[in-house]
Order: structure tokens, then sequence, then C-alpha cells
């Protein structure tokens, strides 16, 4: 197989059985890969130890082993790749990117309260950079106090290394990164070691992701994406945001919803058939 082989992934978190959705999703990026000759990856987003069960994450490779997907071994899971975030936190630390935030959820919105009600970013209202200009001796004292702070990454700064950054959907063509809109975002906190998007990104790096394929609802998330993959040197891969699967009444499937689970399903008599054919997904 050639290097440059479209290598793509699904990538679920064990917080609940899977459903008619995350088929969707599994079954595209398997399609993607077998079309192109390619590699389908499977990793475990279980970073979020309070929420992540082991009973979950066996039920996922059932429910993938049922529906007839193959994947390449090892699994990575992201529990034992704590090493590979921290090491891409003290590369953009070494950039002067990344500050300390002490600042809970009711502090940011009371100080976007007193603003005048800034505007809201794509995850919410924007960080108004309360702590972005504290100085170390004045962190480390409230670390001393026992306070212990979010990492935020300075996104004003990063796009002055950056400049203007472009990414590449397959629908949707080439995109400006959208970066302002979100503001400074997080990326660890005391009881998550990493966030969504800098575990995605050097996961993604880290297996060789050449195709990323998710649901269009994560579509503007990639500009952050593009500009870690920037920052810490890694080669973009291109994307492709398919539609957001919905139940009859225009709502998206979600974990809760136990009628639509893969094994509930299953335990009513679908066939692995059905499911694609329920999913539009037969190749």
């Amino acid at each position: 197989m050639s290097s440059d082989a479209v290598v793509t992934r699904f990538a679920p978190s064990p917080t609940g059985f899977l459903h008619l959705g995350h088929a969707y999703a599994a079954i595209f990026a398997e399609i993607q890969a077998k079309q192109a000759c390619g590699r389908f990856i499977l990793r475990i987003e279980d970073i979020d130890k309070g929420r992540c069960k082991a009973e979950f994450e066996e039920a996922i490779y059932e429910d993938l082993e049922w529906l007839g997907l193959q994947w390449e071994q090892p699994v990575l899971r992201q529990s034992e790749h704590i090493a590979s975030y921290a090491g891409a936190l003290e590369q953009l630390d070494k950039l002067g990117l990344i500050y300390p935030c002490f600042c809970t959820r009711g502090q940011i919105k009371a100080e976007i309260d007193r603003a005048g009600g800034a505007p809201h970013g794509l995850e919410g209202p924007i960080y108004p950079g309360t702590c972005r200009h504290l100085n170390k001796d004045e962190c480390a004292g409230r670390i001393d106090n026992g306070e212990t702070p979010a990492l935020r990454l300075d996104i004003t700064k990063a796009m002055k290394i950056t400049g203007p950054l472009l990414w590449h959907d397959r629908k949707l063509g080439v995109q400006l990164a959208k970066l302002k809109e979100f503001g400074d975002i997080v990326l660890a906190r005391k009881d998550v070691p990493t966030s969504y998007h800098l575990s995605v990104t050097v996961d993604d790096a880290l297996q060789g992701v050449t195709l990323v394929t998710r649901g269009e609802d994560l579509a503007d998330a990639s500009g952050i994406h593009r500009l870690l993959q920037s920052l810490l040197g890694y080669t973009p891969p291109i994307y492709h945001h398919h539609p957001i699967l919905t139940d009859d009444e225009g709502k998206r499937f979600a974990k809760r919803d136990q009628s639509v689970t893969l094994r509930a399903l299953r335990a009513a008599g679908k066939t692995p058939q059905d499911i694609r054919t329920m999913v539009g997904l037969i190749d």
C-alpha cells in the first residue's frame, strides 16, 4: 500500500451505547477508505474518566463487529496517550501561546454581562480574556493557594504566528479557518488533561489520518484544528463533513434515546443489512 493511501477513522466516546447516527458515521468512514483502497482506523476517545465506562467500550467493539466493519489493530485509546497531549501543550507553551485561566463559568458569564452582552461564539460566550494578562508571580501564588487553572490558547497571538489559514472539505471546497469566533479555547483542565480540539488534532496526526469524515455540525471546528495543525507542524488532512442523521421529527439521534441504539435494534430483529439500509449507506 502506498504511503499516500487514504486513511479514515471512527472515534467514538464510550459514554453510552452506539446508535444509528454512530452507525452512519462509522460505515461512511469505512466506505471512504474502501473506495480508495485505503485504511480504516478505530479510535476510542476515553479521556473523560468521569463519563467513560468499560462496558460501553466493549459494546462499541461488539456493535461494530456485528455491523461487519473491519479496522486496523491496535486500537488507539486516548487514555493511553496522555504524554502525547502533554507534549503538544509543552510545544505550544514554548511558543508563548498557553496561559492559565482561573475563571469559573459563572465568572466568565458575569464579566460578559458587565461588558454589555458580548456576542456568543460557536461554543457559547466568547471568553473575555480575564486571565490573559496575569503575571507569572500571581499565577504561581494562586496555584500555591490550591487553585487549579485550565489552560487556554491565546488565539490572537497564535493568529499572528500562522496568518490566515485555509482547510479543504470535499463537499464545501476551500474554507477560511474561523478562529476569532471561538475565542481563547481551553486546551486542558484539571480533571481532563486535554480537550477535544487538542486531542483530535494530535490523534489524527499520530495515526496518519488523511481524510477526516465527521458530522457537518463540526465543520466550523475544523478551523481551530487547522490552527493547531499549523502551530504543531502537522500535515493537514482533507475533510468531508457529512449530514447529521436525524429522526422523523428532525432531531439528531442521541445516546439517551435507547430505542435507536444498535443493540436495541438488533434485539428487535434488525440485521446489519437493515441498519445500512436505514442509514442509506450500502456499499
